[in-house]
């Protein structure tokens, strides 16, 4: 699921897989259509941000960056990215005098992780029963 207007260019024809059976050469390949992969969530480190903030309420800036082991830009870019589909939700404030930033996993984000696992167990189903 891409949230409305971000990432429109992004949407694809559904991968289509050819599938031969085994130790038949001239069988022709069966397609099969599986389900379009969340482009914005697919990437590793987008990923790991929406499936960390899913099993927490929320996380720090730099709490995000010791789980994933990437650098503070990589992280920001990342994570501005989710913030612009409105997957995640950000908050800076100060505690004292040192800048925090949290970050909360949103309901649409919540609902396109869901659907992007689900699309995920689909392609791990049509490869396993192969």
């Amino acid at each position: 699921m891409v949230a409305k207007g971000v990432h429109a260019h992004l949407k694809h024809d559904k991968p289509k897989l050819q599938l031969r059976e085994r130790g038949k050469e001239q069988a022709p390949a069966q397609e099969l259509e599986l389900p379009e992969l969340d482009r914005l969530i697919h990437e590793r480190i987008r990923l790991g941000i929406v499936s960390a903030l899913a099993t927490n309420d929320s996380l720090s800036f730099n709490d995000l960056k010791r789980v994933l082991k990437t650098t503070d830009g990589n992280l920001s870019v990342h994570a501005r990215k989710l913030e612009e589909a409105q997957y995640i939700s950000c908050v800076k404030f100060f505690e004292g005098r040192v800048p925090r930033t949290e970050y909360r996993l949103t309901p649409t984000g919540r609902k396109a992780l869901a659907e992007y696992l689900d699309q995920m167990e689909e392609w791990i189903r049509v490869t396993r029963d192969r």
